[in-house]
This record gives structure tokens, C-alpha cells and sequence, in this order.
């Protein structure tokens, strides 16, 4: 350890009080918290915030996503390891691209999403980002210090040079349908802002709107990775066969995961 306390003394009363909070991973949550904390008073301030609920990565200012340590502030998204799917699926398709792939990361969040891509790529990438909350930006701006971060609603921040230009939008908007926002676990539903959440009536609210707005930013033959649940991905396809893109449904039982993958004509 490297934090405050680095002898083992301390670990058993603190992952008493995590187990006794319903943590399932009580003893790892505990050397996190005390790797991190560097007097006795910031371990008991975090274990308070802990104990009452709070995200682990609120708590220690950071989040693990494929491979990368990315801040996180209080009140923003947390990354979700099952996103780590979709981010495979686009390291393969800038593969195939020829020269500098430029990278669009939507409701970017934490920026985790661009940041793994970029971890992933041979080479160089010409990356923005954007989202609505401007928490999230500000996280996204510390973990993406060579992008563009932009701050607004979808696209409406972007600058024009970027029309027609963006081989990989990537995109994991919210998809919860509204309904089932009271059933998300507490972490999730009471500290992470609801906009990155609820996705109306039928979940699709953002993704519809994503996927409208994408063929005019797309390059020839550019993707769109759009991140949904499996009982939702049928619909989304359908609605990115609307906006001219070909679509396929891609996914992972062993993450949970499910992408839809839609390609743009090539002119």
C-alpha cells in the first residue's frame, strides 16, 4: 500500500463495517480505501461515504476501466466494465482504417470510452468528446488531455470541420427505460445524475436522437457503436436501418454486453 496506513492493522475493522454495508468485495474495498488515504481522519471520512452508499469510485476519485485508472468525480457516471465490449469492437474496426482514424467518444461521460480506444490503437487518433453535464466534461478533459472536449447536447457543440469526417462514433447513452430507473441499484440511482440514466419511455429517447444525428458526421464507410440491452437492440438496428446506416447486433454473454455496430455507404 501507499497510502496513510500500509500495515494490516487497520484492514479488519474497516472491512467489518464495508461486509456489515452489504459490500460484497469488503476486504479489496479496504485496501483501496486505505491505499488511498493519507491521514486516519481521510480513512474515516471515506469509509463514512462508503458505508452511506456512495460509489467506490466517487470515493476514491477514481474508476478501472480496460486497464486504465480515470478520474471520477462525485455525481458522474461510472464506467461499467461490460462498456469494455464495445471499445473491443471499435479497436478492431480501426484496424481497417487506413491513415489517422478520427474518433468521436459521444455522451462521453468520465471520457473512459475514448480514452480505451485510444489506450487500444496502434497509432495515432484525432479524438473529441462530448457530453451534456458539465461534471462529466471536466472529468473528461483530465482523462483526455490530447482530445477535443466539447460541452453540450450531442452534436450541437461540435465544430462543423467534423461533418463527414468521423470513421468511429462511439456512444453509450442512457437506455434505461424511465420506468425501470427506481429499480437500478442505489449507487447508481441515487449518486449518478439521472440524465446519464434515463432514457425515456422506451429507453431510446438519446439513442434514437444519436443515431438520427450520426449519418451527417459519419465519414464514407464510417461506424457507429452504440452501446444497449439485448431486449432493445432489435429496435435500435431498426432505427439505424431508417437513418440509411446498415446495422448489425453484436454482444457478449460472458459482459453482459450488447453493441449495435452501424456502417455508414461508402460514396
Amino acid at each position: 500500500m501507499s497510502g496513510y496506513l500500509s500495515s494490516k492493522e487497520a484492514v479488519p475493522g474497516l472491512v467489518a463495517r464495508l461486509r456489515a454495508a452489504g459490500c460484497v468485495f469488503a476486504e479489496d474495498e479496504a485496501e483501496l480505501i486505505l491505499a488511498a488515504a493519507r491521514t486516519p481522519d481521510e480513512v474515516e471520512a471515506m469509509a463514512e461515504r462508503r458505508v452511506s452508499g456512495q460509489p467506490l469510485e466517487h470515493v476514491l476519485g477514481w474508476a478501472e476501466f480496460c486497464g486504465l485508472r480515470l478520474a471520477v468525480e462525485p455525481g458522474v457516471f461510472v464506467p461499467r466494465p461490460r462498456t469494455g465490449f464495445l471499445i473491443g469492437q471499435a479497436v478492431a474496426l480501426a484496424g481497417e482504417l487506413p491513415g489517422t482514424p478520427v474518433v468521436l467518444d459521444l455522451c462521453c461521460g468520465t471520457g473512459a470510452m475514448g480514452a480505451a480506444l485510444a489506450a487500444g490503437l496502434a497509432g495515432p487518433v484525432e479524438l473529441h468528446a462530448a457530453d451534456l453535464d458539465p461534471a462529466a466534461v471536466r472529468c473528461a478533459r483530465r482523462n483526455l488531455p490530447d482530445a477535443s472536449v466539447h460541452e453540450g447536447d450531442l452534436y450541437e457543440p461540435l465544430p462543423a470541420t467534423l461533418r463527414g469526417r468521423v470513421d468511429l462514433l462511439i456512444a453509450s447513452p442512457p437506455y434505461v427505460p424511465s420506468a425501470s430507473v427506481g429499480l437500478l441499484p442505489p449507487e447508481a440511482r441515487l449518486y449518478e445524475p439521472l440524465t446519464a440514466l434515463d432514457g425515456g419511455h422506451d429507453g431510446l429517447d438519446v439513442v434514437r436522437r444519436v443515431i438520427a444525428g450520426a449519418p451527417g458526421w459519419l465519414a464514407p464507410g464510417g461506424h457507429l457503436l452504440i452501446e444497449t440491452s439485448e431486449r432493445q437492440a432489435e429496435a435500435t438496428a431498426r432505427a439505424a436501418e431508417e437513418a440509411g446506416l446498415t446495422a448489425r447486433v453484436t454482444g457478449s454473454d460472458e459482459l453482459d454486453a450488447t453493441a449495435v455496430v452501424a456502417t455508414a455507404p461508402r460514396e
